[in-house]
């Protein structure tokens, strides 16, 4: 698991600017609808940056991600700033607005981060399975051409129980006796004709 420098260092920056202006005494007057905005913007940010730090799986970078920014530093911080002495109180409303500006970052990097597994993947030509990336059920017998099979290798399709009923008519000469046959054919041969043994 590698460390991108560049993320780590701007991550870094972010969150030493976000700790002074959030849990520093108030000096800037803030507007209610400017802060919520402002909390949003931060942990977009925040968020956007950690998310690309480890070089790791799409779902690792979720795990740690959501675990770090949307719920330590998104929560964390607003408590950290009702506990401390600086004249600045704990709101709900800001973590809901942190919650959102993370959450949203998130998503964009996560749909991000697929999108560019997938265009590796199909520089590669690797699919794990061929056809994937259509929309058919192969266990159910979809989309199953015969003429791509190699000939002689597979028999033709066999009858079922219902198709061999409806076709009796066709297999007349296998439920015929050879032997009843040959019976007949001599008795007519010689023009007797035989009965069977009435006893």
């Amino acid at each position: 698991m590698r460390v991108r420098t560049s993320f780590a260092a701007a991550f870094a920056v972010l969150v030493c600017i976000s700790a002074y202006l959030g849990l520093a005494p108030q000096t800037i007057p803030s507007y209610k609808q400017s802060d919520k905005v402002l909390h949003s913007v931060t942990f977009f940010l925040l968020t956007l940056c950690f998310y690309w730090i480890l070089e790791t799986s799409r779902r690792r970078a979720i795990h740690v991600t959501l675990l770090t920014c949307t719920a330590g530093l998104g929560i964390g911080s607003e408590i950290a700033q009702g506990l401390l002495p600086n004249g600045r109180e704990f709101d709900p409303y800001d973590i809901a607005a942190n919650l959102l500006g993370s959450g949203a970052a998130l998503a964009i990097c996560s749909w991000y981060h697929k999108r560019m597994l997938e265009r590796r993947r199909a520089a590669k030509n690797y699919n794990l399975v061929p056809g994937e990336d259509q929309d058919v059920d192969v266990e159910l017998g979809e989309n199953i051409h015969r003429e791509e099979q190699e000939t002689g290798i597979i028999g033709g399709a066999e009858q079922t129980v219902t198709e061999q009923l409806d076709n009796w008519d066709e297999n007349a000469e296998d439920w015929e006796d050879p032997e009843d046959d040959e019976v007949g054919k001599t008795g007519q041969g010689n023009g007797d004709v035989k009965k069977g043994n009435v006893e």
